[in-house]
Parts: structure tokens; sequence; C-alpha cells
């Protein structure tokens, strides 16, 4: 595995209309991942996701789904993986979105791939996959969950035994096992099989159509509602993605062409939608082309290929001015596909991920200072997992592992002391109160493993505390 830190001093804001470097804080790349011929590319989309109080990235590859602990920027690591079903150099496309503590996993290449289901509640120790099927499609090149409704939208969905359906919705009521709700192939006789990517907000749809734009209500999916939406507008290309911003009012649109700017479009009024600004990445090729975007508060977060993170201030919303970016391509530009395919801000802490599609994941410094480490909008994901609470900001002990879970009987404990020290550990009931002593003793540094037995124990949720001489942490557990 190869790791590449760099380190950079970040300024404050320059002035309207000028950009300066992102900090990048480390990179990660693993160069055992076979490669794709068509676009010499490893990697695909990037996504973030938190549990135990620690932050992961995830990065999809050819191989599968990498997540990579993040918490520390500046010493990443994967921890886990999760091979695809379908994996191998025929793997372009992979995308991934979260709901509660579950990530929903995709790809566009093989006609026997899955939709997979993962528990990532347990990381960094492990992940579980729970849903791995062909039940409802077996391909899709891009999905969207509105956590709001809880339904995952999928655009398109592939099988061999149906075809191809344009738009395929599906309820996330019960996050392991999706039920269909609908399928629609058209909004008010207009057909959606161009649909590239969705962005969707309390039911109300923003279709990316390829050739048009379009947004829809989708309360009733039997029975869909056009809006509003445009089949011409400037700098028109491939209209790919795009993401609505905090108030509601303004949608960033990339079209996937050489040469095309990203478009700001005023949705205040459904039956007025207009693109009112253009704006790109000030870059001297021509070939220039923008993949994905997402907003997060005053600032819109793009992945271009080429050129690498483009942040923007939109704190004007029709007039962004560029403010950061970072260049992960240093390789010319060609006529096809190079350079950073995915973006992510929702990070607790604010710090960016970027995916490259040849040289893996990057970090960077986050660029918004009034993030504190609290999540700013509803599609930032969960703080999953068992972890309640950390006391003290060193960490004598660390790679706690806590098995089987739930326990019956027996619980067995693993860590990792940095040096020598007394480890009180206590089972507590849910009012705090210490209902069993397990152990007082101390340990040597380095790998740790105890194991107690817990017999006559109510079967029910508690706590369990391990105490050390300048850190306590406390894990939810369940008994059986």
């Amino acid at each position: 595995m190869k790791k590449i830190i760099y380190f950079f001093l970040l300024f404050p804001i320059l002035a309207v209309g000028q950009s300066q470097e992102a900090t990048l804080l480390d990179q990660w790349n693993d160069p055992d991942v076979v490669v794709n011929p068509t676009f010499n590319n490893s990697y695909n989309e990037v996504w973030g996701v938190v549990a135990n109080n620690r932050e992961f990235a995830v990065i999809g590859s050819t191989g599968g789904t990498h997540f990579i602990d993040v918490t520390d920027p500046q010493d990443v690591r994967e921890v886990a993986f999760v091979q695809g079903t379908v994996h191998g150099a025929s793997i372009t496309h992979r995308d991934f979105h979260d709901y509660q503590c579950y990530l929903y996993a995709v790809s566009d290449q093989g006609n026997s791939n899955t939709l997979q289901v993962i528990d990532y509640s347990n990381l960094p120790n492990s992940v579980d996959v729970v849903y791995d099927s062909q039940e409802y499609f077996a391909r899709s090149h891009n999905i969207f969950i509105d956590t709001s409704a809880a339904r995952l939208y999928v655009a398109p969905a592939r099988n061999t035994n149906v075809g191809t359906v344009p738009l395929r919705i599906l309820s996330l009521d019960n996050p392991e096992a999706p039920e269909l709700l609908a399928d629609i192939n058209s909004i008010a006789g207009i057909g959606l099989s161009g649909i590239h990517d969705l962005y969707v907000r309390q039911n109300i749809a923003y279709l990316n159509l390829g050739g048009r734009f379009m947004v829809a209500d989708l309360t009733d999916p039997e029975a869909p509602e056009y809006l509003g939406g445009m089949d011409t507008y400037p700098q028109q290309g491939y209209n790919h993605s795009g993401w609505l911003n905090d108030s509601g009012d303004t949608y960033y649109m990339a079209d996937e062409t050489h040469g095309r700017d990203l478009k700001v479009v005023n949705v205040t009024d459904f039956t007025d939608i207009e693109v009112v600004q253009t704006f790109n990445a000030e870059s001297a090729e021509s070939s220039t082309i923008p993949h994905n975007l997402i907003v997060r508060g005053n600032y819109l977060y793009a992945s271009y290929y080429y050129d690498g993170l483009q942040v923007y201030d939109i704190s004007d919303p029709q007039n962004p001015q560029r403010v950061f970016n970072y260049d992960t391509y240093q390789e010319p530009n060609t006529t096809s596909y190079r350079g950073a395919w995915g973006v992510f801000p929702y990070l607790p802490s604010g710090n960016i991920l970027i995916s490259d599609m040849q040289t893996g994941l990057y970090v960077f410094e986050k660029i918004d200072n009034s993030i504190t480490g609290e999540f700013a909008t509803p599609d930032s994901p969960a703080n999953c997992g068992n972890l309640v609470s950390v006391q003290e900001a060193d960490l004598p002990f660390n790679d706690i592992q806590i098995s089987p879970l739930p326990f019956d009987q027996q619980i067995n404990i693993a860590f990792t002391l940095n040096e020598s020290q007394n480890i009180q550990l206590a089972l507590l009931d849910q009012t705090g109160r210490t209902i069993r002593q397990l152990g007082n003793e101390t340990f040597p540094a380095g790998q740790q493993q105890v194991a107690y037995t817990i017999s006559d124990l109510p079967a029910g949720m508690y706590f369990l505390e391990l105490q050390g001489e300048t850190q306590r942490v406390v894990y939810k557990v369940i008994s059986l």
C-alpha cells in the first residue's frame, strides 16, 4: 500500500475572485488494485460514514468497496473491504449512499451484479454484508437516498429478467430488506430513459436527464407529478448531476461534456426554472470537464476530471466564487476521462474527501471554519455503532474490540496499550450505575485480550466502561 503525506500552510480565504490551493492531509492508494483498461482507472466513487465516533471514507474500486479510517487525517488506513459481486478489470462504475447504519453499494457493469447492503456499525473492527441480491436489479449507474422518506432511488435499474427501468423506488423502512414501491418510466408524457442521476429532498426530485432537466413531486410514487424543467439552457451538454443548496432555491448542475461550465439554476419558481449563471474551474485547457458536485452550507464542492477538487463560495447563491482548488491529476488532459471522480464534504470534522480514478483517495483539510464537529445538514451520515463516549483527548489505549455482540454470559475485550497502566472494567446499567465490576489490573504495553463470564444477567442493554489512567470510554452492549 502506498501512502503519501503532504503538508501545506493554510491561509485565510482570499479576496473574492481569487483561489488558493487546498491543504492535502493524506492520500491512500493500493497499487494491487486491478486497473480497468478503458479509462486506465482503478477507482471510482467516494462517500463517507461515521461509526463509533470515528470517520471513514468509502471508495469504490474495480475490486469492491474499501473502508478507510480517516479519523486521524494525517494517518489514514484501510480497515475493511467488501468484494463486489462482480469484480475485476471490467468494472468502471460503483456508487454509494448511506442510511442509518447501512451503506448501499451498486455497480453498473456485470449482469450478475447485485445490490449490496453493508452494516458498518462495528467499524473500525469489521463490516457485515446483510443483503446481497438481484431481487430488484443487478446493475445501476446511480442511487440516491431521501432519508426523510426512507426511500432508495435507483437510476436506472438494470436486470436481465426485466430489462431496464429508468427509475425504480425502494422503501427502506426495513433497511436490511428493501421493498419495491414503484417503477417510473415517464412523467407527464416525458420519458425518463435518459436519466443519469438525481437529487431528492422530501420527495421532490431534481432529475438530470442527459439531454434535459426536470423537477417532479414523487410523494405518491404511483402518480408522480411534473413540476417544471428545462429542455434547453446555456452551455448545454450531457446533463450529468447536481445538488440543491440548503435554502432550496438554487440547484447547481454539472454537464459531463468537455469544455462545458457548471450551471446555477434558479428553482424558486418551478414553473419558471432557468440557468442564471455559469462558472468553471478557470482552467486554460479546453477539455476540462466537471463530474460530481455537493453543497454543504455556504460552499459548493466539485470534482473535476483533470482539474481535481474545486471549492466555490456560494454565500451569494447565484454568484459562486472559486476559493480553493487542488489538482489531483498531473498528467496532460485528453478527450477521455481521467482524474477526480467524486467528492464528499459531509464528515463532522469538515475534512473533504476526493476520489481520483487513477491515484485513489485524497483527504483535504476543511475550508469552512464554522464547522465545529457537528452535523450541518440532513445529508450528513449518522454516528453509528456502540461507542457512547470518549473522555480525555489523549488516547493511551486504542483498537478496542468487543465480541460477541450481542453477548451471552461471556464477553471478550481486546485492546492495545501504548504504555503499561491500570485498567478498570465495569458493566453499567442504563442509569449509569455499576452493576458488575469486571476487572481492575495493571497491563503491560502492547496488545491485550481478556474474557469475563457474566452469568445471571437479565437480557437487555447495558454499558461497558473501560477506565484508564487518562482515558475513559463507554460502549453500548446487549445481553441475550
